[in-house]
Formats: structure tokens, sequence, C-alpha cells
């Protein structure tokens, strides 16, 4: 699969990366020569230019593109790249880090598949290594909205019951669960929670806390940390 990345940054130069050692191929747009000169030195394949331009994305043979990630730093240029590539067939992911932009881009980008904003998820990766390793951020899904997955642990308060009789908070959802190594799947109400189980949630980012308590416990270096 072909990937088009807009911004050859931190952001982009690390997602870059990833797809490849993925096995797809990627193009880069960037306009700092510096940037550039860094990716094409990682071995991509980079075109110098603004890629909120029309004939710059299509230099990268955009007709020919799954998708394309707009993950520059400019929120503007981000939007109109992701434009032009819906244009051309492109499923489209744009970048915003700007939290209080999040309403005029929901408003104005609804032909946007999907928002990212990979500082804040970031920063909630971070916070889970310090919690103790038993949870994994999966995607930060609106401004308060996390999709998180969880791992029991022995000392989980719900180890030992069923699905059914989970609680979780409110603004909290179940999305899916998994046994040990197995994949996930759809939750089924009467299976019961073992420690190396998987949980993915949906929930409010001030209810995370509640929810490791419940489901992977205040052992380790979450008692270090007054489990906050």
């Amino acid at each position: 699969m072909l990937y088009v990345i807009v911004g050859a940054g931190r952001v982009g130069l690390r997602t870059a990366r990833v797809l490849r050692e993925s096995g797809h191929d990627v193009t880069l747009i960037e306009r700092d020569e510096g940037a550039v000169e860094r990716a094409e030195a990682a071995g991509f394949d980079v075109i110098s230019g603004d890629g909120a331009l029309e004939e710059t994305l299509e230099s990268a043979n955009l007709d020919a593109a799954d998708a394309l990630g707009a993950l520059t730093g400019d929120l503007n240029d981000n939007f109109v790249a992701c434009m032009i590539g819906k244009e051309h067939g492109c499923r489209t992911v744009m970048r915003i880090d700007e939290d209080y932009r999040e309403e005029i881009y929901r408003r104005y980008a609804s032909e946007v598949d999907e928002v990212i904003y990979p500082e804040r998820l970031g920063a909630i990766a971070a916070k889970n290594a310090l919690l103790g390793g038993n949870i994994r951020a999966i995607a930060d899904i609106a401004q308060h909205l996390q999709l998180v997955e969880f791992t029991v642990t022995d000392s989980a308060p719900m180890k030992g019951y069923t699905l059914s009789e989970l609680e979780l908070p409110a603004d909290t959802r179940l999305l899916a669960h998994g046994k040990g190594e197995a994949p996930l799947d759809i939750p089924d109400p009467d299976e019961t929670l073992e420690a190396g189980d998987h949980l993915v949630v949906l929930a409010d980012f001030d209810t995370l806390a509640d929810v490791r308590s419940i489901v992977v416990g205040e052992s380790g270096p979450a008692k270090a940390l007054g489990g906050a």
C-alpha cells in the first residue's frame, strides 16, 4: 500500500518509519530543507514543497495512494491537504494539536476520516508507563475520549467476575475483550475475567484512573504514585 504523509517533522517521520517497517510504501512531503534532508537520510522518498498545494500533492502520485496523513504542525495546512486528498479518493487523517480548535475542525472537516492528537496521546502513554505498564493508549478519539487497552492483573478487584458483572464508571464503554494471547473479540457477557486478559475501553479522560483501579488494581508503581 502507498501512503502519502504531509510533514516530515517528529510526528510525520515516526509515522513513516512505522509504516515502512510494516512493509508499506511511503512518500513524504515537506517544505523545510532541514527536515527534507533528515527524511532523505533515513531513506525515504521526499518531495520538497508545500503539502497544502494540489500540484505538490499530485506529484506524490496521490491518485494511487491509499491514504494521506496531514501531520504538520500547521492546522490550516493539514485541513487543506486532507480536502485535496479526499478529492483524489484517499482516506485522510488530520493532525490537530490545539484542543480549542477541535470544534471548528470537526464542524468544517466532515470529509476527514480521522482527527488525531499525537501530543496528548504521547502524554497518556507516558502516564500509563508511570502507572505500571498494564495500560496501553490506543487512540485519542475526541477532546475527552480515550481508547485504551487494559491488562487484567492478579490484584484486579474484578478478577474472577464475569464481564456482565463488570461495573465501569459512567462515560465508559467496554468495546473488546481478549483471553491472554488470543485476539480481541466482541465481549461475551459470560466470559470470566482472568489475569492476563485484555480489555479495550472507551473512556472519558477523567475516568481512566478509576477504570485502572477496577481492572488493573493498585499494585506496583501505582502505590508509589498514590494511585493518581
